[in-house]
């Protein structure tokens, strides 16, 4: 993979409907392929968005209600019977380990890929390797322990080609000046600096299952890319409070206050036929570009933005 983009599989609150399915979100970054609640029926929607077991290489869930994790036992066995030759990291609330155990332990299946569990028992970095970004867990607020998860790449040095011809380097030499910094060329000394330019790093925010709280602030600041629940309208706040979810105004609302870029609406209550209002309320608060995600889209994450 060379890209990065969002992979909606599925965007359905609770119960699914003829036009969505349960949760699913794949966040390819690159080489990385990053599946977030994974709900029932996302084996088969990774078929439809042509996704392959080999693409996954984290999956992410933020809390153990059905609608977010019952599609991990599934997924776990496509890992295993498609041999995915990397190991997967696996990220979720430590206090739902009974739940991951049994989802991972459903049936008998032919274990040949590595999985690799990272219960989160708090909020904080979370255990990485490889990886060109930091992940970070943000405690939410639902009826059971829920983490939203923020992925931050750390800002590095575009090369500028028309520099490099300047002065004269090419070939195998570039890595070398990459690596440490500055190189000699003809007697004289041509740094990193010279030859290239600031490039901020990109940043990915997913909000699930919670009412409004600093947690969803927290995540949403400066976003490239907000992916947030927005289960209910205004008019539904009550019930949003109730059942610690969020409406679609209160998302636009922290979206915009937080500065985030492209907001992505999804987890959407059946009660919805059409989201033609989800859109339209979100309209009245926040400027930015506003996706309703709709099962089997793709949205690239924006440029990158110079600060």
């Amino acid at each position: 993979m060379s890209q990065r983009e969002l992979v909606v599989l599925g965007t359905a609150s609770q119960v699914p409907t003829k036009q969505r399915n349960h949760n699913g979100y794949l966040l390819r970054w690159d080489d990385e392929g990053v599946l977030f609640d994974p709900g029932e029926g996302t084996q088969r929607q990774m078929t439809y968005a042509g996704v392959s077991a080999t693409h996954l290489t984290r999956i992410a869930i933020t809390h153990f209600h059905g609608d977010h994790s019952l599609g991990l036992a599934g997924v776990v066995q496509r890992i295993n019977l498609d041999r995915v030759p990397h190991p997967v990291d696996v990220w979720f609330p430590a206090s739902g380990f009974e739940y991951y155990d049994r989802l991972v332990n459903a049936t008998s299946y032919y274990r040949r890929a590595e999985l690799r569990p990272h219960p989160i028992a708090g909020p904080g970095v979370v255990d990485v390797s490889g990886t060109p970004f930091e992940v970070r867990a943000v405690a939410l607020s639902h009826p059971v322990e829920t983490f939203g998860y923020r992925l931050t790449e750390p800002p590095g040095r575009r090369i500028l080609p028309d520099r490099l011809r300047e002065h004269g380097l090419s070939g195998p030499i570039i890595a070398e000046l990459q690596h440490h910094g500055s190189v000699e060329i003809d007697g004289r000394t041509v740094t990193l600096d010279e030859v290239s330019e600031p490039r901020p790093g990109q940043s990915f925010a997913f909000v699930m299952d919670t009412r409004l709280c600093d947690g969803v602030n927290e995540l949403a600041v400066g976003a490239d890319m907000l992916v947030i629940e927005a289960t209910f309208l205004d008019a539904d706040a009550h019930l949003a409070t109730e059942y610690g979810h969020l409406t679609a105004g209160q998302a636009a609302r922290v979206a915009a206050k937080a500065g985030a870029h492209t907001l992505v609406l999804t987890h959407f209550s059946q009660r919805y036929r059409s989201l033609d209002d989800h859109l339209t309320e979100a309209e009245k608060y926040f400027t930015g570009e506003i996706h309703i995600a709709t099962d089997l889209t793709r949205i690239p994450l924006p440029p990158r933005r110079h600060h």
